[in-house]
């Protein structure tokens, strides 16, 4: 199951790598873009749910580590504002452009 990795710029300018045990973050970011606090936290909460249970229904178990960039992501956003702004500045690996 392929892994990655996604770099999120806080309002406060600090960036944040986040982990996800599946690519299904492709499906609810997209790198470059822009998104409130809350719209984040939804988006992001929801693909990492999804990964997670990808894990558990692959190998039987949930993925903690996706359980633990979710309560990062929502212990640092708790810090600002909901309507604040934040960027997805990068997503590792990215997605292959098709003809």
């Amino acid at each position: 199951m392929p892994e990655m990795t996604f770099d999120v710029q806080w309002p406060d300018g600090r960036v944040q790598r986040c982990y996800s045990p599946s690519l299904v973050m492709h499906d609810y970011l997209l790198s470059g873009s822009d998104y409130t606090v809350a719209e984040f936290l939804d988006r992001s909460t929801t693909a990492l749910n999804e990964g997670s249970e990808r894990v558990r229904a692959k190998f039987g178990f949930a993925c903690s580590s996706a359980a633990w960039t979710r309560e990062e992501i929502t212990s640092t956003a708790i810090e600002f504002p909901r309507d604040a702004i934040i960027r997805v500045v990068a997503m590792q690996p990215g997605l292959e452009k098709t003809s």
